[in-house]
């Protein structure tokens, strides 16, 4: 790519370098909600946030419907405390950050996986709907 205006080399193509030129030149006449830059940061946040937030829900109770019935998967996902949400994203932040954490986390998930494998199936099962059964009862 050029240094100057970020266009890639004359070996990629007329018609990619156009359509940058083009997509770029349009992007910026695109106004925001908003005249200040940093307030359409802002909104366009809260809005990823915010459609993040409701696809992970509609996953977890969508994963919860195969087990439990519609309302219970719902209680299971509402019941959930402050301190587990916490935990989980804490987690989640320290995987997406880098290398080792990814790493991290998904040595302690294959170290949990294994724990679980060796209980009994029987064992593990119930410890499991009992942990549900529970955070389904906070959300009441």
């Amino acid at each position: 790519m050029s240094e100057n205006n970020k266009i890639p080399a004359r070996n990629t193509g007329r018609a990619v370098r156009r359509a940058l030129v083009r997509t770029r030149g349009g992007l910026g006449k695109v106004p925001g909600p908003s005249t200040n830059p940093a307030t359409n940061l802002l909104i366009a946040d809260i809005a990823i946030r915010g459609a993040s937030r409701l696809f992970r829900r509609t996953v977890e109770i969508g994963l919860l419907r195969a087990k439990f019935p519609p309302e219970k998967a719902r209680d299971i996902v509402e019941g959930r405390t402050l301190g587990q949400t916490l935990v989980s994203a804490g987690i989640a932040r320290v995987a997406t950050r880098s290398l080792p954490g990814a790493l991290l986390v998904a040595g302690g998930l294959f170290a949990k996986a294994v724990f679980d494998r060796s209980l009994s199936r029987r064992e593990s099962s119930r410890r499991g709907e009992q942990a549900l059964d529970n955070q389904a009862d906070n959300a009441d």
